[in-house]
């Protein structure tokens, strides 16, 4: 008897790891497949603020074509002068007689003549003098630059009051928004993005649906393309679809939104509604799925400075 207990708590026990298991693959055969991947510009390995709608931390980002640290640092050059050019001596004339000053004393120091050995004819008092004034200059723009690249960037400030005030388009509701994370200026976002975000909330799953690479080329970047293109490919290997319908936001806030040089992010905390189902390719019968749930993702899109918001990664919250 007591041999029977024991296969009838291990039969139960391997029903649930079953009935969990199908339901991971409910929830994981939309768009994106439940992963977490993309870009984010400079904050592609920073967690997104929290939201109302996605109050705890969102899953990291685990595939991504930007590497860590790459990005930030390649911005950094971009953005932020480097320490012998424009962002600590200035630019022009001034700037670069400043560089080669210090560049003619670190060589003369190099090479035993001291800070100023490799000019000639400056080891006396003025020399002296111009040396000591010269090291509090560079150090006092030394310290100023350092502080500059210390301090984080202002908080950002949600485009609408975080007051339970939502905007809805298309059936959606948008809420108030959350902190900003250090990298990029702060972008403010209107009722316009926010519906566009919504629409892109539905024509992506109609489109990964349907199967439509085309459209979907026309709504994310080339990276989230090929993260779709993966998964539909893998679909076909299987002879199943992925049918998605009833898509429906239910509740959204902006997490943060920002630009780094003509390029302009926001991240979107979303919960909505869906019909997930896999069907059989060949039968149309269906595999799994097929029941309505619900589902919060946070969004990331970019667009080129006057163009169009395209998706350019998910995460799970």
């Amino acid at each position: 008897m007591f041999r029977h207990r024991w296969l009838i708590a291990i039969a139960a026990i391997a029903t649930a790891f079953m009935l969990v298991a199908g339901d991971a693959g409910d929830a994981n055969a939309r768009a994106g497949g439940g992963f977490s991947g993309g870009s984010r510009g400079l904050r592609t390995w920073s967690a997104p603020a929290a939201t109302r709608t996605a109050p705890t931390a969102a899953s990291p980002i685990n595939r991504s074509m930007t590497p860590p640290g790459a990005t930030s640092t390649a911005a950094a050059g971009a953005t932020r002068p480097g320490l012998l050019g424009g962002g600590l001596f200035g630019g022009g004339l001034l700037g670069g007689l400043a560089a080669g000053f210090i560049g003619a004393g670190l060589f003369g120091m190099l090479f035993g003549h001291g800070l100023f050995g490799g000019m000639g004819g400056f080891a006396s008092m003025l020399g002296l003098l111009l040396q000591i004034g010269l090291v509090v200059i560079v150090a006092r723009m030394l310290f100023a630059w350092w502080q500059r690249r210390s301090s984080p960037q202002a908080a950002y400030a949600a485009a609408h009051p975080v007051t339970g005030q939502s905007f809805s388009g298309l059936g959606g509701m948008f809420g108030g928004g959350g902190s900003a994370a250090p990298a990029g200026a702060a972008l403010a976002i209107d009722k316009a993005d926010y519906d566009a975000f919504e629409r892109l909330l539905e024509d992506v799953q109609a489109a990964y649906s349907a199967e439509d690479l085309a459209a979907l080329r026309r709504e994310v970047t080339p990276e989230m393309l090929s993260y779709f293109s993966e998964q539909l490919s893998e679909n076909a290997s299987r002879g199943v679809i992925n049918r998605v319908t009833d898509v429906k936001l239910l509740q959204g806030d902006l997490s943060e939104a920002w630009s780094e040089g003509n390029v302009d992010y926001a991240t979107v905390a979303m919960h909505f509604g869906l019909i997930d189902t896999t069907v059989d390719r060949a039968s149309g019968g269906t595999v799994e799925g097929g029941s309505p749930s619900e589902v919060t993702e946070l969004w990331t899109f970019m667009r080129a400075r006057g163009g169009h918001w395209l998706l350019s990664a998910i995460q799970q919250a």
